[in-house]
């Protein structure tokens, strides 16, 4: 038995909850890879997995050996990528996940530079607003918006996005143009409401202007946890939506949603990347995580700390 490609093996049947999907991403037959677990299990005399007809998941044995190989494969890729030779060219499969309507409109357009640097790595990428376990979830990195409030994960604050409210064309001639932003939580205004990923309450907006603040939740008919489908229901015209500048900024070039209170400040997003502290960051890893920083560095922003 070879050691390495048993535990590689492994590791990726517990990733893929299948030893049929296992067998596809490591080009291999199901038969081998069963037949590397299986040895790979009596080598250790340890049940490392749980299989059923419909998934395979890690026992409580497995799930433990499980985070230790991952960190030994980890460091062997590091090991390998840090002579001269691979230095340059880091490879293999991360994880990550991102809001969507950053990977929609910011990294999607930017991926292609960075797999023409990097043509061997391979990115897995989750695009959702919800709450990712990035243990459970078996994710190498997240980003996210707002302050990240679990103390169990290394975040590093890659910039502070400008916010704006708008509202569509339809909307405000329906319902007026709003002078003061007050107005909102009157009976004559709508806003979109956005869900929290980790409360599930909608967000306020907070604003400043001569030592006034305003702190808004507004009045809303319809609320979602997608920044996509809330930046659809502004230009719909379903109400006030307040965003990241690098979302609304095409759709207001092109008449579909007006910027409202300009005489305001609104506080800016911050946003930030977070990992387990525990989770080894191989070079593939790190030339991401870097590459995110630049990207986020060219979105409109009030500046990184």
């Amino acid at each position: 038995m070879d050691r390495f490609d048993a535990m590689q093996a492994f590791a990726r049947v517990v990733e893929a909850g299948s030893f049929t999907r296992a067998a596809e991403t490591l080009r291999l037959n199901k038969t081998s890879v069963t037949q590397l677990v299986q040895q790979l299990e009596a080598h250790l005399r340890v049940k490392l997995l749980h299989r059923t007809t419909r998934k395979v998941q890690a026992t409580a044995d497995g799930a433990a050996y499980y985070e230790r190989v991952l960190r030994l494969l980890a460091e062997l890729d590091d090991a390998e990528t840090s002579l001269s030779s691979a230095q340059a060219s880091p490879r293999g499969r991360i994880r990550v996940d991102v809001p969507s309507p950053l990977a929609r409109l910011v990294l999607m357009p930017a991926l292609p530079d960075f797999h023409a640097k990097y043509p061997d790595i391979q990115i897995d990428m989750g695009a959702s607003d919800r709450m990712v376990d990035l243990i459970e979830d078996r994710v190498d990195c997240v980003i996210r918006g707002g302050e990240i409030t679990n103390p169990s994960l290394v975040a590093r604050r890659v910039g502070d996005l400008s916010i704006g409210a708008y509202a569509a064309p339809a909307y405000l001639q329906r319902a007026g143009t709003p002078t003061h932003p007050r107005e909102l939580d009157s009976a004559q205004h709508r806003t979109v409401g956005y869900l929290s990923a980790r409360t599930g309450k909608v967000l306020p907006l907070t604003l400043r202007r001569d030592g006034e603040q305003l702190s808004l939740l507004g009045r809303h008919a319809l609320a979602v946890d997608d920044g996509n489908a809330y930046l659809a229901a502004g230009v719909a015209g379903l109400g006030v939506l307040w965003l990241p500048t690098y979302m609304a900024e095409a759709h207001a070039a092109r008449g579909e949603l007006v910027p409202l209170f300009q005489d305001w400040r609104f506080d800016p997003m911050p946003m930030y990347l977070a990992y387990p502290p525990n989770r080894y960051q191989s070079a593939k890893v790190r030339v991401f995580i870097d590459w995110v920083v630049e990207v986020v560095k060219a979105l409109p922003t009030h500046g990184a700390p």
